[in-house]
């Protein structure tokens, strides 16, 4: 399997697992929702719905896949999904940090682009 095929598995599985945890939420009018479109290779997890009488409608994780790297666009999550995505064997030097401005991320551990 190239190293793309394999990025997408990792991705949907790293996915699904926060999708399950997420999804246990004690408040019935919040949604989860895992959108996983693998011909445009965007990968979003969300919730949706109402807390008391605000609208919830909040991207948890966002990830794609651009040049062969793993970019992770958006992320709400405590320990964060770039730890999850190593853990899973995608390589550090495969991970961007697509929430950091372009000037910090080479400051960080992952790749720059």
């Amino acid at each position: 399997m190239d190293r793309v095929n394999e990025y997408r598995t990792i991705i949907q599985r790293v996915m699904a697992d926060y999708y399950q945890l997420y999804s246990r939420s004690k408040n019935p009018d919040l949604e989860t929702l895992l959108l996983c479109d693998g011909s445009q290779d965007q990968y979003l997890l969300m919730r949706l719905g109402w807390e008391g009488d605000r609208r919830v409608n909040r991207n948890v994780i966002h990830l794609r896949l651009r040049d062969g790297k793993v970019w992770v666009e958006e992320d709400w999550t405590e320990q964060g999904v770039a730890t999850d995505l190593l853990a899973a064997g995608v390589e550090r030097e495969a991970i961007v940090l697509g929430f950091q401005p372009p000037h910090v991320r080479e400051f960080t551990e992952f790749a720059a682009v």
